[in-house]
């Protein structure tokens, strides 16, 4: 059996988590949100994205 998480999802369960758990600030959830946000518009994110995409494929291993 195969479930597929957005990641998304579960950057939110670990962001919750460490809010509930950790004693983490929300307003330090949101600034790091804004700076993810805030990034993906600069010339970095093409390298973000692939080393994103990189680190899921191997952690699920290749299908090719």
């Amino acid at each position: 059996m195969t479930v597929s998480l957005p990641l998304v999802a579960v950057l939110g369960f670990f962001a919750w988590g460490a809010v509930k758990f950790l004693g983490v600030r929300i307003w330090i959830v949101v600034l790091i949100a804004l700076f993810g946000f805030w990034l993906s518009d600069t010339f970095m994110a093409p390298a973000i994205e692939f080393g994103t995409r990189s680190g899921v494929d191997v952690i699920n291993g290749s299908h090719d």
